[in-house]
């Protein structure tokens, strides 16, 4: 299935129906956003030769053109390939190069310098702000969307690429659709009446998550600000109402944030998906002390997209349960299209409760990495995806993540996970971020630190902190030393940067007291 059908059909049912929206004003209803992505299509398969499966690359903030693009995009038969406006242009580039994309969509505001990183003799290059696009536009349009199979790429997302070069995530049709399964399974089925607000790259979970809402013939609303800001989204919330929106924990700390300080509760926001890393445990609670039943969790990757595991917000509000501390730590349990297990070395499962691996399978599982084989050899064994990431599961199927494989700390011969340290310390009310990592250490082989960073205007008692990890967690995974940041270095999808924390430790003076 072409995800363009689905938006030439809510064109076809419901064509004055609201579609684009920049804030409160409408800018197309569905009639007119299905008419401008047709036209895009039409006038790239006239003008640009695009052919069935080629590439095509998006870069620019996150605006209604976006939309239009990436539909049309489709509807023209080719595969989207989504560049995070945040990157540099040379990252940019490279990407582009790397997908081997034939043209490349691109706002004013960041496009500028790509201009002069690509070779626009072999990629064609359309601003949405230049008269060249206006004209698309107004092309005669392409009268039904290319049909494609199943197995056909239509998403190649690049992976934030934390650990060296990003790779192509080759996402199907098919994979979209698992992945809608699963969000209707595990968050709900929006209706006409529900609107979706983009508030985080639409090049990443925000923009995956509109499928749902084309469907349903519901608003798509794009900030005025292009991006995150809590102070706006809780002003026009309530203007719009219904809005479900996609936000990094790091963006949920800041919407509540806004809210206590304004005495907001979230009024027109229905419900909050937080994902992108596990919420901390004093986080979520507060945020549903603050802003209510608003918040469920999802568990993905790139090359599983938003569809491994679900905590459902009867899940997060849950206080009557016994273990209900035990399962709002966690990141829920397996999605309706996702089988989940916890393995060791070998792939063999491990005991409920003893750490390992994360492993997924299913039909939401990327059919691979794009022109890189050897790296798909290597994260997908006999049909199980690799997650890298470490986790537990209990006897009625939750999921508890511990840390990213390479993250975890050996000490003494004994490993540490950092999320267990860092969810201690977060325990203190005046800290805002917390990152565990370990440093070489000649006798015990690595050693704990936490790099804090206070709340704004706030600082942290040091003593307090050891007090809290002593009465908490056993003394040898303490923090031997804390390092005081005013914020902790962050990737273009606000994942906080170990990698380059660990690199300004090996800098940094070994051994001594806690400091």
């Amino acid at each position: 299935m072409n995800p363009a059908q689905w938006l030439a059909r809510t064109a076809s049912i419901t064509p004055q129906a609201p579609a684009l929206l920049h804030g409160t004003e409408m800018v197309a209803t569905y009639a007119q956003f299905g008419a401008r992505s047709a036209a895009i299509a039409g006038s790239m398969q006239r003008d640009f030769g695009l052919a069935k499966g080629e590439r095509v690359a998006i870069f620019m903030k996150n605006r209604t053109e976006y939309l239009e693009v990436s539909y049309g995009i489709w509807w023209a038969g080719a595969a989207a390939v989504p560049v995070n406006a945040k990157l540099h242009p040379k990252e940019a580039a490279w990407i582009i190069e790397n997908a081997q994309a034939s043209a490349v969509f691109i706002s004013d505001d960041v496009g500028e310098d790509l201009l002069k990183e690509i070779d626009q003799s072999k990629v064609k290059v359309i601003s949405v702000d230049q008269s060249a696009y206006t004209e698309m536009l107004r092309a005669e349009p392409l009268a039904d969307p290319v049909p494609i199979d199943a197995q056909d790429m239509v998403w190649l997302f690049y992976t934030s690429g934390t650990t060296g070069r990003p790779k192509g995530v080759m996402m199907s049709s098919q994979n979209i659709q698992s992945m809608m399964l699963g969000y209707y399974a595990g968050v709900g089925t929006p209706t006409h009446a529900d609107a979706t607000l983009y508030a985080a790259p639409m090049s990443h979970g925000a923009g995956v998550y509109s499928f749902m809402h084309v469907v349903a013939g519901g608003r798509h609303v794009c900030p005025v600000s292009g991006g995150f800001d809590a102070a706006e989204i809780l002003e026009v919330a309530p203007k719009i109402g219904n809005i479900a929106m996609f936000a990094a924990p790091t963006m949920v700390h800041r919407l509540v944030d806004e809210a206590k300080k304004t005495g907001g509760i979230g009024k027109g926001l229905d419900t909050i998906i937080y994902a992108g890393g596990p919420m901390y445990f004093a986080d979520i609670v507060d945020a549903v002390d603050v802003m209510g039943p608003r918040f469920v969790q999802i568990y993905g990757q790139g090359e599983c997209p938003m569809a491994i595991t679900v905590l459902n917000r009867q899940l997060v509000c849950d206080r009557k349960h016994p273990r209900w501390q035990e399962r709002l730590r966690s990141v829920g349990v397996a999605q309706v299209a996702s089988h989940v297990r916890v393995v060791g070395e070998d792939m063999n499962d491990l005991p409920n409760g003893e750490v390992g691996e994360i492993v997924v399978s299913g039909s939401a599982v990327m059919t691979g990495y794009w022109d890189n084989e050897e790296a798909t050899a290597a994260a997908i064994v006999d049909g199980w995806l690799k997650t890298g990431d470490m986790g537990t599961l209990d006897e009625d199927g939750f999921l508890t993540m511990r840390d990213r494989s390479k993250d975890m700390i050996i000490s003494g011969g004994s490993n540490i996970y950092p999320r267990e340290v860092e969810e201690v310390l977060l325990m203190h009310p005046n800290l805002a971020e917390v990152a565990v990592v370990g440093r070489f250490h000649e006798e015990w082989g690595e050693e704990v630190v936490a790099i804090i960073a206070p709340e704004k205007g706030k600082t942290a008692d040091l003593a307090e902190l050891d007090e809290l990890c002593i009465e908490n967690i056993a003394r040898f995974k303490r923090p031997k030393h804390y390092i005081v940041m005013d914020q902790l270095p962050k990737n273009n999808y606000g994942k906080i940067l170990k990698r380059d924390l660990r690199e300004m430790l090996k800098n940094t003076e070994k051994g001594g007291p806690v400091q």
